[in-house]
């Protein structure tokens, strides 16, 4: 079981103003996310700064910049990281929904059932919708 990644963690009272909820399939918030943000304000540092730092929190010695430029998970447009491989997602797309809280199948479904086993954080977010 993981706690919020930091990307989450205390980011309205970091960034000192609220912000609109982007719900991922998953159930993570892509407004929340210093990929998301930096891409949206084509800010290069804040990429820089956020791909350093995911390098040193997920283990990844891979992530640079390609992987932190995203414009959200339910985005046609340009998939950070592990958006482009994400079976969470991939299913979602497929059932059509805007995240897994909107599928027939969300109370069986084994799919979201353990990556929320992995992230119960976001199990009330899902729940909520």
């Amino acid at each position: 079981m993981v706690s919020a990644p930091s990307i989450l963690k205390g980011d309205i009272e970091r960034r000192g103003f609220v912000m609109s909820r982007l719900t991922a399939m998953c159930g993570l918030d892509c407004a929340s996310c210093d990929g998301y943000l930096a891409t949206q304000a084509n800010d290069e540092a804040a990429k820089e700064t956020a791909a350093a730092r995911w390098r040193t929190e997920y283990g990844n010695p891979n992530v640079d910049v390609a992987y932190v430029t995203c414009d959200g998970c339910l985005s046609t447009g340009r998939l950070g990281g592990h958006c482009l491989e994400c079976d969470i997602r991939q299913c979602g797309l497929a059932h059509k929904v805007p995240n897994c809280a909107h599928c027939a199948d969300y109370g069986s479904c084994t799919t979201v059932t353990e990556w929320l086993n992995h992230a119960p954080y976001l199990k009330p977010v899902l729940d909520d919708i």
